[in-house]
């Protein structure tokens, strides 16, 4: 069987529609917990921070999975690419299973070891123990999911993440305000329905999907070879990523001793996230695509779709975290009622627009590269640019010249917009077009 060639918009609106209610999701989460206390929005902003460093291994086997799979399904070999899901479901579950112990057992010593905000410890550890210790869901929801879009079936992955993040919400309603769970109450919920969209993906990928029964097959170290050629860079490139975004929570807990700047961020960061989902619903889109194209050899047609994404995702992010930015002292009020809180958080959102215009391009050009085989390319723009911008800007910004968040986030735009430029001038180079995983 061969997948359905959908549009760049039969691809994203789904996918962009799943990614908003994983985003909306955690919106509620944070509502629901700001009727608790703002350190209880600030202790799950940082939880969830360490969790996303502790599980960038799965990241090795899930985007190389998905160059490897598309690649094969546009050159007309799905067998191949149900032989790839395979590896990664079975890496990921290795390492999904130990990333879970090392979360549950260890996260009161890597909590200290990170200096979170003394307010927001107890908390923090308490959801980082409930909700890292399930970690494993998050290795493979990303794999039955990515099978599912590869071959066409994103509005099924989509009723995955509606039913879970739907479970997600009514299950933080009877467990924060009939039960008095607090943190505890929304971490139990948050693995509930991470169970019930696992058992979804899974169920509709067996059932629509027959790529096993296609004979096309070729040795398992070969495909491998292929998924960690491109995963291991890109698992690196997430690795540096959230480990700078852990040293910039650092220096922001070191900011306040109430937490004040960090849970900002926290606000912030569920606010723009609807701004965030754009791009990375094009990404992905055009991700799927680009593999597709480059299996097919169709390389001017792949060059075209991309620059075509950039574009719609720079006008929508643009206007999105702009609309945000202008009606943000509404949208605070929903969370919290500190003038001084809605006065920072408004801030950030202002240079949130900056931050957005680079990160749709570096998402959208930096995916397409990864999915061609280019993926060393990105890892290095990460590694010079994350640290020198993002890192060392947060710091100097931050602390140094006293701007404190409104720094990070000057730091955060810095760095992305710098990676941007350096996406663009690399996929006009073209030499993507050579670096391609299928051979006919």
């Amino acid at each position: 069987m061969a997948a359905e060639r959908k549009t760049l918009t039969q691809l994203f609106v789904p996918i962009c529609v799943e990614t908003l209610f994983y985003m909306l999701s955690g919106m509620v989460d944070t509502l629901m917990l700001s009727s608790v206390s703002d350190q209880a929005v600030g202790a799950v902003g940082t939880a969830n921070t360490y969790i996303g460093v502790f599980i960038i291994m799965f990241g090795v086997i899930s985007s190389g999975m998905v160059a490897v799979m598309s690649q094969n399904i546009g050159a007309g070999r799905p067998g191949v690419a149900y032989q790839a899901r395979q590896l990664g479901l079975m890496f990921n579950a290795v390492m999904g299973i130990l990333m879970s112990v090392i979360l549950a057992v260890f996260s009161g010593g890597i909590l200290r070891i990170v200096s979170i905000a003394p307010a927001l410890f107890e908390p923090a550890e308490t959801y980082l123990k409930i909700v890292g210790g399930a970690c494993f869901l998050n290795a493979l929801i990303p794999i039955y999911s990515s099978y599912l879009r590869v071959f066409g079936y994103t509005k099924h992955s989509l009723i995955g993440t509606v039913v879970g993040n739907l479970i997600n919400i009514i299950l933080n309603s009877v467990f924060l305000f009939v039960f008095n769970w607090g943190v505890m109450g929304v971490a139990a919920a948050t693995v509930i329905s991470r169970v019930v969209n696992l058992l979804i993906v899974a169920g509709m990928g067996a059932v629509l999907i027959k790529a096993k029964q296609s004979p096309e097959r070729i040795p398992s170290r070969k495909i491998l070879a292929q998924i960690v050629k491109i995963g291991f860079p890109s698992a690196l490139e997430t690795a540096l990523y959230n480990v700078a975004m852990t040293l910039i929570v650092r220096f922001m807990n070191q900011m306040d001793a109430d937490g004040m700047n960090v849970t900002a961020r926290s606000y912030t960061m569920q606010i723009a996230n609807f701004s965030y989902c754009i791009g990375a619903a094009l990404a992905q889109a055009n991700a799927i695509m680009t593999g597709w194209r480059i299996g097919a050899k169709e390389f001017e047609e792949c060059d075209r779709g991309t620059r075509k994404a950039v574009i719609y995702g720079l006008i929508t992010a643009t206007c999105f975290s702009a609309a945000f930015a202008m009606s943000g002292h509404f949208i605070i009020h929903i969370f919290t009622d500190d003038t001084q809180m809605i006065n920072l958080v408004v801030k950030l959102l202002i240079v949130d627009i900056f931050l957005e215009f680079g990160r749709v391009t570096n998402l959208v050009y930096g995916q397409a590269l990864k999915t061609s085989g280019d993926a060393i390319f990105p890892v290095i723009m990460g590694a010079i640019f994350m640290y020198l911008f993002a890192v060392g800007g947060t710091y100097f910004l931050g602390i140094h010249m006293g701007l404190q968040a409104v720094g990070a986030y000057i730091a955060m735009a810095a760095d992305e917009c710098a990676r941007a430029v350096g996406m663009v001038f690399r996929w006009k180079s073209g030499k993507w077009k050579s670096k391609s995983l299928v051979e006919l």
